[in-house]
């Protein structure tokens, strides 16, 4: 029997339950789209929600029909959950179309499945779930889960829809509120989440202006088991266009990592507010961010009031970022990219001990990561991490600077780390590294015991560097182009 996929939390969805052809054992689960329901969106993913958590039968199968014509619109085989998907306008992702929840199942249409103003049901062969020694004995016939799509789509040109995953707003996930959005789009647009979790792939490149808001910074969740083995296809880390030497645009998918949970390539004006981005990947499951930004120098992205939870390489920012009253969790460089990036009353917590906060690449002439007022943490018993680590013979201008930040238990004394080249080459050269700290405290508020530092690293000080300190406090010094972040107004709900 398959297993079930990385069980993570969610509410259920009540909704309306009819007799099955099942066994009177098998308590039959609450499906949604409800049957009967009207005015499904069309990108609503299948439901099932059982009584206690199922096995997936390989063998089984559910499909789904067109009410008019029954005939199969869409076929989903238990024993073969992985499919390739197209996503945002790329291809090459992968996705599990069969996705076992605790006691859900999710069912995940391929896009364009459903259309507007149709009716589909849906069957699902006996057997196809168990548990214990109970078996499922299947929905058949043209009605027992029948359901129809409402008429059309948003009219063109809203500045807001809704995002709701019990079916209650203009869409069901957030990818197809997206791909509503027209390409090129400049004129300010928010895509408002309602409570509920979003279990998908978020890939979007070439929309500007786009507000993407929770209603609840806890209860509106977009979570997704997403890593660099199961999402490997090409791609590059740092977000750089691919080369083109004929002088056209680059292709979008030509320079896409595959492996997060939230994309937002080559977009400007990009604000991402009041939610949580869980990627799921267990401890040890290779690189798993929450969210990458592969921004530009004029990016304008501002990230708010945002829960990021992964283990390794949970946010990567590349391109002109501010961030502000986030919580950001992880184990191994949770924090990196290439810059610049503003962090500004932000929590950063270690799961691990012995591991690292950042690993920041930014080039020459440009920013890499500032932390003003933020605070570095561990989990209970979480001891000797390093602020950051970098290969300066790689990246020999990484700058990471703390600002009145406090420091926990979890930091390790010498704070920074240089790592070795691992073909055994030259170091580089350390001179225009910048691992900076002024002002670091304790959570008592006394001042933190810097005198183990690295030697390379720099504590600034008073009345000397005060021009400096004051910079490093500006955003508008660290990310450039004349932009003031802490001006952005975010759309209200």
């Amino acid at each position: 029997m398959l297993h079930r996929f990385l069980p993570v939390c969610l509410g259920v969805w009540l909704v309306a339950v009819l007799v099955f052809h099942a066994q009177a054992a098998f308590s039959a689960p609450h499906l949604f789209p409800a049957p009967g329901a009207t005015e499904v969106a069309p990108d609503a993913p299948l439901r099932l929600v059982f009584a206690a958590a199922p096995a997936l039968v390989p063998t089984g199968r559910i499909q789904i029909h067109d009410a008019a014509s029954r005939a199969v619109v869409e076929t989903f085989t238990l024993g073969s959950p992985v499919s390739e998907r197209t996503i945002g306008g790329v291809d090459h992702f992968q996705v599990y179309s069969v996705l076992g929840v605790d006691r859900e199942v999710w069912l995940v249409p391929k896009t364009g499945t459903l259309a507007y103003g149709r009716s589909y049901y849906v069957t699902v062969s006996a057997g196809a779930f168990v548990t214990g020694d109970e078996s499922f004995g299947g929905i058949d016939g043209p009605t027992a889960w029948r359901f129809t799509t409402r008429a059309a789509p948003p009219a063109p040109g809203a500045k807001r829809v809704i995002v709701a995953a019990d079916g209650s707003g203009d869409f069901c996930t957030v990818q197809a509120a997206l791909d509503y959005v027209p390409e090129g789009n400049t004129d300010p647009v928010t895509v408002f989440l309602r409570k509920g979790t979003y279990r998908e792939i978020i890939f979007f490149t070439g929309k500007h202006a786009v507000t993407i808001l929770g209603e609840d910074r806890r209860e509106t969740v977009i979570a997704y088991p997403n890593n660099a083995k199961f999402n490997g296809y090409r791609g590059n880390p740092s977000g750089g266009p691919s080369p083109n030497p004929a002088g056209e645009p680059p292709r979008a998918g030509g320079s896409v990592n595959r492996r997060g949970l939230f994309l937002a390539h080559r977009v400007d004006d990009f604000t991402l507010a009041n939610l949580t981005l869980w990627n799921t990947t267990p401890q040890g499951g290779s690189q798993a961010e929450a969210l990458i930004v592969n921004g530009s120098a004029s990016a304008r992205a501002v990230i708010k009031d945002v829960n990021f939870r992964s283990f390794q390489d949970t946010i990567q920012l590349n391109g002109q970022v501010y961030v502000t009253g986030c919580y950001i969790e992880g184990d191994v460089d949770f924090m990196w990219g290439t810059g610049p990036a503003f962090f500004e009353h932000c929590t950063a917590r270690s799961l691990r001990s012995s591991a690292y906060y950042t690993q920041v690449r930014n080039p020459a002439g440009q920013h890499g990561f500032v932390f003003v007022r933020c605070t570095f943490e561990g989990a209970p018993g979480v001891t000797e991490n390093f602020i950051s680590r970098i290969e300066p013979h790689r990246f020999p201008h990484s700058e990471v600077v703390l600002i009145d930040c406090t420091l926990g238990a979890s930091v390790a004394a010498v704070g920074w780390q240089l790592q070795a080249p691992r073909d055994g080459a030259t170091p580089g050269s350390t001179a225009s590294l910048r691992f900076t700290e002024f002002n670091s405290r304790a959570p008592d508020g006394k001042p933190a015991d810097v005198s183990q530092r690295l030697s390379v690293s720099r504590q600034l000080r008073l009345p000397a560097d005060a021009e400096l300190v004051a910079n490093y406090t500006d955003p508008t010094f660290v990310l450039g182009r004349d932009w003031q972040p802490r001006r952005a107004r975010i759309m209200e709900r």
